[in-house]
């Protein structure tokens, strides 16, 4: 008897936990047609709402034309809500056979009423029990978020710390997002939703993203699992110039598209024909769980263009996804 018990739990113990995917996924400016006060969010407003002179004066501000027109014209109606919605839950759907990932790293979301439609509308039944998106001060509205079937503990915005010289470009970035969830054996997964300074900014204000991120990793308790997750916005050519990721991601991260077989990034620069990963997921190995594979999720005909890059969402034709493509980390736990 002692025998056949002693081996039973040698089995229980080497049993493996399910593997745990995660998505980092910009959605290109995923905004309801509502207006949020004290946020530029005009563009993103039926067209029968624009008609105001309030409203085209605050347009007519806007130096690029093209921004210009899309706030003058552009009729962000609930037919191209429920359109674009629509194509993202099917991106989505593209990991574990429908079912979509287990965590969901959203970035350029407006506020947590479009991200609960996106679950309740196009991935219900699924298993999304955790929405996690708190309020950043960026001046169009747009902030990271999570989606996740794992209960959430605890949740947190943290500033990043720019230069003084660096003050007056602040407005136009967002916070780092914290988060830990809850794993079906009770560990904890704590994952941070980036959304770094756009490229036309200068590389210093990204390299103080970076160092803020990794200060919050360093905070963690030993031993934690780690993730980092968004739109880190180095280009290639930042990288091969600035050594950006072997200065600031490698000594501390694991990058999850070396493990992406043939990908040649997650988004396209066409003035200079470049690829870069401006997406990427970041693993802080710990205790017995590794990376284990990682790839795109961009199969779907919204998301490619006849070229075979990323096809951004437009209108007047309400087609297209999103200038960015999802990528995928797989992380699993060994005996």
């Amino acid at each position: 008897m002692r025998v056949i018990v002693f081996f039973a739990l040698l089995c229980a113990s080497s049993v493996q936990a399910e593997p745990v995917s995660i998505m980092t996924f910009n959605v290109e400016n995923l905004f309801d047609n509502l207006h949020d006060e004290g946020k530029d969010d005009e563009t993103y407003l039926p067209l029968s709402q624009k008609s105001s002179e309030a409203h085209k004066r605050k347009c007519n501000r806007i130096n690029v034309e093209y921004w210009r027109d899309q706030c003058l014209y552009w009729d962000w109606s609930e037919s191209v809500v429920e359109q674009k919605l629509s194509v993202i839950g099917l991106a989505i759907k593209q990991v574990n056979n429908g079912q979509g990932p287990d965590i969901i790293a959203f970035q350029e979301v407006e506020n947590e009423r479009i991200l609960q439609r996106l679950r309740d509308e196009q991935l219900a039944d699924l298993g999304y029990q955790s929405i996690v998106l708190l309020e950043g001060n960026d001046i169009r509205g747009i902030d990271v978020g999570f989606l996740a079937k794992y209960p959430v503990v605890e949740a947190q915005l943290h500033e990043i710390e720019f230069p003084e010289s660096m003050r007056a470009r602040v407005g136009d970035t967002r916070p780092i997002l914290r988060a830990s969830f809850e794993l079906p054996g009770g560990e904890q997964l704590t994952g941070f939703a980036v959304h770094f300074p756009a490229p036309f900014h200068p590389t210093v204000m990204r390299e103080s993203a970076y160092t803020t991120l990794n200060k919050l990793l360093d905070a963690l308790p030993s031993g934690r699992i780690a993730f980092a997750a968004g739109d880190f916005n180095t280009t290639s050519e930042e990288d091969r110039e600035k050594a950006m990721l072997e200065r600031w991601v490698r000594p501390d991260w694991q990058v999850a598209h070396d493990l992406c077989s043939g990908c040649l990034g997650s988004s396209y620069y066409a003035p200079t024909d470049e690829w870069s990963f401006l997406d990427m997921l970041l693993w802080r190995q710990a205790g017995n769980w590794k990376m284990i594979d990682s790839y795109l999720a961009n199969k779907t005909p919204e998301q490619v263009t006849e070229q075979g890059t990323p096809k951004r969402f437009r209108l007047p034709e309400a087609s297209g996804l999103s200038d960015h493509w999802p990528l995928v980390m797989v992380i699993e736990q060994t005996p």
